[in-house]
């Protein structure tokens, strides 16, 4: 199970009550006030961590709290501070503040740490309050409660490549091919059922690219039809996105229509996505119905075109440097 949005409860700690107490020893009957302070509650920090693929956790456990601080004792002792609460998130978690409806933080970057809800602060112990006029003082404070909220945990792919096309387009072979991804491949719309990221290296130049296999998309997709908007998000932080189309018509369809339709699903859902850099590539050229389809894609769209087949594994180097040329200029 792919889990990228999740509703959760949090609540930091209390902080501990002050105490009352007077110094009792033999021999000094008015030894004065001696109430220690109490601890502060824990805080709920999240952790921005990339081992962690999804909100899977938050969805069967959607509650968290940290630690209430222990009250203040006698002996001027202070009261222990809360354990904080550590939550992990993945890489592109945004948390939305559900009574306010505004995003509350951003975790972009492993190792993040932002503390979400702030413990309350501990009370004072009477020792605190002794003054020249008021030399046994019964006054204390109580501890502070703890911030809470309910959220909703939303993941947003982070990549340097959104790979965008129909059911069917070759998106899962592309991606295999690309890295080590091991996306399921058939020969059905949906195979693709949740995002995946791969890993494209370059041992020559020492570097990496992320790209992100989104499931396929189709006619009203931002009006939820199909596998609906939810995965669209996973698209909003990649540098460039990869338009994969079936250039053979397999099963009837037109390249023309397809790409079209890509791009509108784009733009009703964020029109920004629309000045993202973008490539086009067209799939399964080594189909003989291609060749007549690709003459009229390429005139129709009007820009620069990639030919690959990913069954035949023609062009798929050169993709490889093209990828990497854009994402460097990105």
């Amino acid at each position: 199970m792919f889990v990228d949005e999740a509703k959760v409860v949090l609540k930091a700690g209390n902080g501990g009550s002050g105490c009352l107490s007077f110094l009792r020893e033999k021999y000094r009957p008015s030894g004065g006030p001696n109430g220690g302070d109490g601890g502060d509650g824990g805080d709920v920090i999240l952790v921005c961590d990339c081992n962690v693929a999804d909100l899977t956790n938050y969805k069967f456990v959607p509650h968290a709290l940290a630690k209430n601080g222990e009250p203040g004792r006698g002996s001027n002792c202070h009261g222990a501070n809360g354990a904080s609460c550590f939550l992990k998130v993945p890489e592109g978690t945004v948390v939305i503040n559900n009574e306010t409806k505004t995003v509350a933080i951003e975790l972009l970057k492993d190792g993040e740490r932002i503390v979400l809800l702030k413990g309350g602060i501990g009370g004072k112990g009477n020792v605190n309050f002794k003054s020249s006029i008021n030399q046994a003082p019964k006054k204390i404070t109580l501890g502070m409660p703890g911030e809470s909220g309910e959220f909703t945990f939303i993941l947003k792919t982070i990549a340097d490549i959104g790979l965008v096309g129909f059911p069917n387009a070759g998106k899962s072979s592309l991606i295999n091919i690309l890295t080590n991804a091991q996306q399921k491949e058939a020969s059905y719309p949906f195979t693709t059922l949740n995002p995946k990221v791969g890993v494209i290296p370059y041992p020559e130049t020492y570097q990496m690219l992320t790209i992100a296999d989104i499931p396929g998309l189709i006619s009203g997709a931002h009006e939820n039809h199909g596998l609906g908007i939810k995965f669209l998000r996973h698209i909003e932080r990649c540098k460039m996105l990869l338009f994969l189309v079936d250039i053979a018509g397999v099963d009837g369809r037109n390249p023309i229509d397809d790409y079209r339709t890509l791009l509108e699903e784009l733009a009703c859902y964020d029109r920004n996505l629309l000045e993202k850099k973008h490539l086009v590539v067209a799939n399964k050229v080594d189909l003989s119905a291609s060749d007549e389809h690709l003459v009229a894609f390429k005139k129709a769209i009007g820009e620069e075109i990639l030919i690959i087949s990913c069954a035949k594994n023609i062009g798929i180097d050169k993709l490889k440097e093209k990828l990497r040329m854009f994402c460097v200029e990105a």
